[in-house]
């Protein structure tokens, strides 16, 4: 990815985004390029995933689900009761037809930022692990601590990120998608065996 794409995608970003968002999708992107120096990922893909992770969260939800519908994108029933989800599968389709990326690892970064999926490459754990951890954000539980872990073991971070999620889900009304849970027990299961060998 180009530099001047990189810009272009900015300038569009700072137009279709609120300020808050934007702000965050910067700092996503920042997190993401230093956990990929860390960890030896991509640095361009670190930033283009970041950048355009929330691509589409300041969408109406009539407008996400019209989207689906028209292009043909599975909803699940989870999804249909709740169309703010949607943002990380309309994310992806708007990465490429709109932003033209044809990553396929850039494109899951952004499609599984939100629940993480098990088996994850290193692109998609830095993104759902740089969207949690950003220098913005404040109210999460545990920032600091994960903040440091991060660097340290990317998959613990992964885990106390998705214990953390669903610990807040469960003590709220909000439904709990299943791929939350089921990324949960994957990574976890891999962190304890990890520490058994």
């Amino acid at each position: 990815m180009k530099v001047t794409n990189i810009k272009k995608i900015r300038k569009s970003l700072a137009k279709t985004l609120d300020e808050d968002r934007y702000i965050h999708t910067i700092g996503v992107a920042y997190t993401a390029t230093s956990l990929a120096m860390r960890y030896g990922a991509s640095i361009e893909n670190a930033e283009l995933a970041g950048l355009l992770h929330d691509c589409a969260k300041c969408m109406e939800d009539e407008k996400k689900l019209a989207i689906c519908e028209k292009y043909n994108i599975p909803v699940t029933d989870v999804e249909k009761r709740n169309p703010f989800l949607l943002h990380a599968k309309i994310g992806s389709f708007l990465a490429m037809k709109t932003y033209k990326v044809h990553d396929t690892d850039v494109i899951n970064a952004i499609l599984n930022h939100t629940t993480g999926r098990p088996g994850m490459s290193l692109l998609e754990k830095i993104i759902f692990v740089a969207d949690y951890i950003e220098p913005n954000r404040k109210k999460a539980p545990n920032l600091a601590e994960i903040r440091q872990m991060a660097f340290i073991d990317l998959d613990s971070a992964v885990v106390r990120i998705l214990k953390d999620t669903l610990d807040y889900l469960e003590s709220t009304p909000g439904e709990i998608d299943v791929m939350t849970q089921n990324t949960y027990e994957f990574y976890n299961e891999l962190t304890q065996k990890n520490l058994v060998e």
